[in-house]
């Protein structure tokens, strides 16, 4: 396709309910682009390899990836951006000239929300709850921030254990919610919380007011954990600012246009105040 037209997807299991679609379809409106966001979803069977064949062979520009493809589209990839090779996750990628480049906006996302809600925490102690691929995501990300010391907690301990080998083997380390205690902040990657996943992943008693507490939930924003953490005194991010920033980072790799970042962060809150029809990632 032109420049000025693009046709990009999302391949993953459960994502009729994204907001994928309207948020690039809008801001690319915005931005004068002729631009058409398509959900694959691929049920249980899927040939990966087959699809990414299929859809740069119809011109698309590129694909976002969810769960449960992230690391199992690796393979199939002719190139990793430096995030996506450390982590061996994508989240995004791009059909360039011959090239099928894999990237991953997670970490980025979850920098750039961070940077703005939360630019002046604390960072040398940190506590990870959650190593599946969201997990790795924003640990690699809190390691870029600066963080001394990153204690990756899950509650399968050898995920943990690799999770933290894989990030850095010196400044990540697996332990155990006691490690709260003395640490600066929390970072809640795990699905507890969510719509259809009420409640709090830890008990409440662990928190304390010298912590600042991160969720990667954005379905709500206003998760049990973050709302116990502000009446507590804590400072807060909710999960709205990555959703966000890992969105305007694939549409920019998608385009090779910047986005208006304030913009989409304004449709994003208008999206999330419709009725929800469906269950689904992203």
């Amino acid at each position: 396709m032109g420049a000025d037209r693009h046709q990009v997807g999302l391949i993953g299991t459960g994502i009729a309910g994204s907001l994928s679609p309207a948020l690039h379809e809008r801001e690319a409106a915005e931005q004068g682009l002729e631009y058409a966001y398509r959900l694959l979803d691929i049920g249980e069977r899927a040939n990966l390899g087959g699809l990414l064949e299929r859809t740069r062979g119809a011109g698309y520009s590129g694909l976002n990836i969810t769960h449960p493809c992230k690391q199992d589209v690796v393979p199939h990839l002719d190139e990793l951006s430096a995030d996506a090779a450390a982590l061996q996750a994508v989240n995004t990628v791009v059909f360039e000239d011959e090239r099928v480049v894999g990237h991953n906006t997670d970490t980025t996302g979850f920098a750039e929300s961070f940077a703005r809600g939360l630019e002046d925490a604390s960072l040398d102690h940190v506590v990870l709850l959650g190593a599946g691929g969201a997990g790795t995501a924003v640990g690699h990300a809190a390691l870029r921030l600066g963080a001394r010391q990153l204690t990756v907690v899950d509650i399968d301990r050898e995920r943990a254990v690799s999770c933290a080998l894989q990030l850095d083997s010196d400044r990540a380390v697996p332990g155990s919610l006691d490690d709260l205690a003395d640490a600066d902040g929390l970072i809640h990657a795990t699905p507890v919380g969510m719509d259809g996943h009420p409640g709090l992943p830890l008990d409440e008693d662990l928190l304390h007011p010298g912590l600042w507490v991160a969720d990667v939930v954005y379905r709500p924003l206003e998760t049990q954990l973050l709302r116990h953490a502000r009446e507590l005194g804590c400072r807060t991010l909710d999960g709205g600012g990555m959703a966000v920033f890992q969105a305007a980072g694939s549409f920019e790799l998608f385009t090779g246009v910047r986005p208006d970042r304030e913009r989409m962060l304004r449709h994003f809150a208008e999206l999330l105040a419709e009725p929800v029809t469906a269950s689904g990632g992203r």
